[in-house]
């Protein structure tokens, strides 16, 4: 009885032995398949352009308001809105009346001035003379030119027509122009740039612009003119940007994005995608793999964002390996595997 009681004690010591190898060989090789798989890269530098991005409207580079002196009755009309004019093309002529007068006693100062020269080198009449009625001419000439210059109406700059006041047959008065003409070959955009940006830009410098309104499409611009003073409000400063427009495609009023390149720097640059953001504050970090397949978390400073990398101002050095894929989950400290996809 005795022999067969320590049978059974030795055949139940026996189970629970290899029952508790089962469990630890069990929760071994679930540790093992719990270790996270990450892919990693190696930090590089490159060259990161330093670029600001400003929201501006387009311009037209010159508005010329066309209007006679004084008023009168419009005789004519040659362009509408929306018409392209030359600078020198006529676009109205206004009631010539006093235009003819002029002319008439234009051309009789004249035919005067003449004859008396022709006594002057006969010493018919004095020096005095000749003067007096030179002068008379020379009014009459500058007078004829004026109203020449208010009754057929031109206009001064190459553009388009973006208003007209009047129609044929309106008397003209002094509220309103007969018409509004914008050159907008070439367009302007006023940009505000900081105040520490202000030692950073000089004229000529490229400029892109997007515009809402022309999707798909990049214009390229130059500053032409750096205002001297600041707007003591928003510690900005105006910078003018020409675009040549040749097309025309640009129109003023049109919302526009202007992006400057101020210089560029050799940064250590990262995939996007690697930065872990701390939900609730400004804490920007990566995880670097260590020697012995262990993570640390490092929190880095950002600058730029290129394409699909980030410029890493402090935190990483070039050449240290840093987890790319399979972060999310990852704990400083801990143990991970590198995957082969």
């Amino acid at each position: 009885m005795k022999k067969l009681i320590r049978t059974l004690l030795f055949a139940g010591a026996m189970g629970m032995a290899l029952s508790c190898g089962n469990k630890t060989a069990k929760t071994t090789t679930a540790e093992e398949s719990t270790i996270s798989k990450v892919a990693v890269q190696a930090a590089n530098v490159k060259e990161v352009p330093q670029t600001d991005t400003y929201s501006t409207q387009v311009e037209a580079y010159a508005i010329n308001n066309i209007a006679p002196q004084s008023p009168s009755r419009i005789e004519k009309i040659f362009v509408q809105i929306g018409d392209f004019v030359k600078a020198g093309q006529i676009v109205a002529k206004m009631d010539d009346v006093q235009l003819k007068q002029s002319g008439l006693a234009l051309s009789n100062d004249s035919t005067e001035l003449a004859r008396l020269k022709k006594l002057y080198a006969e010493g018919g009449v004095s020096k005095s003379d000749l003067d007096a009625v030179e002068l008379q001419y020379n009014v009459a000439h500058s007078q004829y030119n004026n109203l020449l210059e208010n009754t057929i109406l031109r206009s001064p700059i190459s553009g388009v027509i973006s208003e007209r006041n009047y129609d044929r047959g309106d008397m003209f008065s002094s509220g309103k122009p007969i018409y509004v003409v914008q050159q907008i070959t070439p367009v302007k955009l006023l940009v505000g740039v900081s105040e520490v940006d202000y030692t950073r830009i000089k004229r000529g410098d490229n400029v892109s612009i997007t515009a809402d309104a022309i999707p798909g499409r990049t214009f390229t611009g130059r500053i032409s003119r750096i205002y001297p003073t600041m707007d003591a409000a928003t510690h900005t400063f105006s910078t003018e940007v020409t675009v040549i427009n040749s097309d025309r495609v640009l129109r003023p009023g049109m919302y526009a994005k202007a992006t400057i390149t101020f210089s560029s720097n050799k940064s250590v640059v990262l995939p996007d995608n690697c930065i872990v953001k701390q939900q609730g504050s400004g804490v920007r970090s990566v995880f670097v793999m260590n020697a012995d397949n262990t993570v640390k978390s490092v929190q880095v400073t950002l600058g730029r964002h290129v394409g699909s990398e980030y410029e890493i101002l402090s935190g990483i050095s070039e050449g240290e390996t840093v987890v790319v894929r399979g972060q999310a989950s990852l704990k400083d400290g801990e143990k991970v595997e590198l995957t082969q996809n």
